[in-house]
């Protein structure tokens, strides 16, 4: 059966339709044929390895692993915005987002603060005129974990709606 005439079944977000899935499929097919990849040109990106946000998180107990120095290498590559800053001897991703006035500002931390609250997993969130400071980190464990990149994808998505 030819399946590059079939219905695309990918669910929501993750949908390609037209000249997108064409090009996914053409970018497939040779890549398969050995003809590129991304080490040989990073533009040339799989569209699932930018699936974080659609990640599900894992409940996280006080002997769950911190995030491998690999994974955070590969997290990082998909949250170019974020920083891994150090506060009191643990580590936490942090962002900076920027809005043209306090109620949107405060609108988004609100959206923000939903979403925590949903997952059951907390971010700090400083609302200020003009601007939101995110960090994710967790508490339990001290550090962080995949849930935190998984979050911080799912801010930069809520920042982008």
């Amino acid at each position: 059966m030819d399946t590059s005439l079939a219905e695309d079944t990918t669910p929501g977000p993750l949908r390609k339709s037209g000249r997108a899935r064409r090009c996914g499929e053409r970018w497939g097919a040779w890549a398969r044929a050995g003809r590129i990849d991304s080490a040989t040109n990073p533009r040339m990106v799989n569209v699932m390895e930018n699936a974080l946000p659609h990640q599900t998180c894992e409940p996280c107990r006080k002997d769950s692993p911190l995030a491998t120095a690999e994974e955070r290498e590969h997290f990082l590559r998909e949250l170019p915005e974020w920083t891994v800053r150090k506060v009191d001897g643990v580590e936490r991703l942090h962002r900076v987002f920027s809005f043209r006035n306090f109620a949107e500002a405060l609108s988004y931390t609100n959206r923000i603060g939903a979403m925590a609250e949903e997952e059951g997993h907390h971010p700090r969130l400083v609302t200020e005129w003009g601007r939101v400071t995110v960090e994710w980190w967790t508490h339990k464990i001290g550090g962080l974990h995949r849930n935190d990149f998984i979050l911080a994808a799912r801010t930069d998505r809520a920042y982008q709606a």
